[in-house]
């Protein structure tokens, strides 16, 4: 099956093209509208085909330093999720245990076994990369990779050198079967993106024997 190509080119396109790829269109002036604590927005002004010409238009661009999330399994094959109440959402919402990039340099696979053991308490002896994601990238250039961790064991809290504030004072932890899991995904009890986008994940990469996960350096492309 091949589909018209689109965004001006008359292409005809097949499976072997579905595949994301960077692209820069032409930004005239660019100017920071807000500066926050944790992301910032940019105005672009982008120039952009309208029929057999272009166009400038302008387009706000949330500026987001990304993060990681992290699907722990165990033996068992469940899940963990934590409780955690999110604000701007107005939910506690059922979560994987996630980190903003704060640290610059900082490999990402190690910036996810911090995590995991700050937020749940837990190491994991094998690791491997889940997914890639931009959760909204209509609006932010938010980078989110998702790692499988595997192998968890619990942390004794004395060896623990993290104090839980804000949001994260009062996280209860629950594992859940994997299969449970996406029936609260697909019943809309789950509405986290890293949540529910590592869940299905899983499940499908369970279904495959774990064959052809990415190794946790991998490029995210």
């Amino acid at each position: 099956m091949t589909a018209e190509g689109s965004g001006g080119g008359s292409a005809v396109l097949g499976v072997e093209d579905v595949r994301d790829r960077p692209e820069r269109w032409e930004v005239v002036q660019a100017s920071r509208e807000f500066q926050g604590r944790v992301f910032s927005v940019r105005r672009d002004s982008v120039r952009m085909p309208n029929g057999d010409a272009t166009e400038v238009v302008h387009r706000d661009v949330i500026e987001h330093p990304g993060s990681v999330g992290i699907l722990a399994v165990d033996a068992a094959d469940r899940v963990l999720l934590l409780r955690q109440y999110r604000h701007p959402a107005g939910y506690l919402l059922w979560e994987a245990p996630a980190g903003l990039r704060d640290v610059p340099g900082e490999p990402l696979h190690v910036l996810a076994a911090r995590e995991l053991l700050e937020e749940a308490g837990y190491r994991a002896g094998r690791w491997d990369v889940l997914v890639d994601l931009f959760p909204s990238s209509g609006m932010s250039d938010e980078r989110v990779r998702i790692f499988l961790a595997r192998d968890p064991e619990e942390v004794p809290a004395d060896e623990i050198d993290f104090r839980r504030v804000h949001e994260e004072a009062d996280m209860p932890l629950v594992w859940v079967p994997l299969d449970e899991a996406v029936r609260k995904v697909l019943a809309g009890e789950i509405h986290n993106m890293i949540a529910a986008a590592g869940i299905l994940a899983v499940h499908a990469a369970r279904a495959r024997g774990y064959r052809g996960l990415r190794p946790v350096g991998a490029p995210e492309g």
